[in-house]
């Protein structure tokens, strides 16, 4: 991590996992041990129906809530979505975009461009994903692979708005299987990413945006792999939805000496 030009940001990602009354029962457990360290940016991006009750829940602290994808539309017949002014309305920080669950589901490189571009103009910060499977990897095409998808997202957005922009590195291999990319395996894509923030929007841009990795980041390798130069947090799947496991990372990100 480098804290002198970024932000460091650890965010859970819930998936389709607890309903609101055991959210609240979570956020009465997490404001109890929650780490004073201010170094660290905290973000829980929660199933639709949880949004309001973990708003309320943690209204007072310094964790920002975030919706776990969006539509591109304003509003419209578009049954069963719902728009980034509905999130901002509801309180809602942040929105994950480009999930590979989400990109399996058959969302495209346009779709997700799209969602970028509303996030963005609603005032959301997008924690655009980004990610390989197991055969790109063992095909040596990871790092085209990830430049197409980023190129794609970013395409119209400004070099003032992709400094808003949370880019997170999610190999798919590693999502939920308990595999994790080595930390040097981890920072090689991070750092290429980066490399292609420079080569679009210049060397301010590239040092001021935060890369996350998201490939089954838990509370034993967490600071493994955040000591890497280029990792400026995690996207936590399972081991965000433990408040205790959740409260270990957060922690390691906000040891000094990383």
């Amino acid at each position: 991590m480098n804290r002198k030009y970024r932000k460091t940001v650890i965010a859970g990602n819930w998936k389709m996992n607890k309903t609101p009354s055991e959210t609240k029962e979570y956020m009465t457990t997490l404001k109890a041990i929650f780490p004073k360290g201010r170094w660290c940016d905290v973000a829980l991006c929660v199933p639709a129906v949880c949004i309001p009750v973990a708003i309320r829940a943690l209204r007072e602290s310094r964790v920002g809530i975030g919706a776990e994808n969006c539509n591109a539309n304003a509003s419209g017949a578009y049954t069963g979505e719902i728009s980034t002014h509905m999130l901002v309305d509801a309180g809602c920080k942040y929105v994950i975009i480009g999930h590979s669950e989400r990109r399996a589901m058959g969302e495209t490189d346009a779709d997700v461009n799209a969602k970028v571009l509303a996030a963005l103009d609603a005032g959301l910060i997008p924690i655009l994903c980004c990610g390989e499977t197991l055969e790109q990897r063992e095909n040596d095409i990871t790092c085209e692979w990830i430049t197409m998808q980023i190129k794609a997202a970013l395409r119209s957005v400004t070099e003032e708005k992709v400094r808003k922009i949370i880019i997170a590195y999610e190999p798919i291999w590693a999502i939920g299987t308990g595999k994790t990319a080595t930390p040097e395996q981890a920072e090689e894509v991070c750092e290429h990413i980066r490399t292609v923030i420079r080569k679009l929007y210049g060397s301010k841009s590239a040092r001021a945006v935060s890369i996350l990795y998201g490939g089954s980041m838990n509370e034993k390798n967490a600071f493994e792999l955040l000591e890497q130069p280029d990792i400026d947090g995690g996207l936590i799947g399972s081991a965000s939805l433990v408040p205790e496991k959740f409260v270990k990372i957060i922690e390691a990100a906000n040891r000094p000496s990383i």
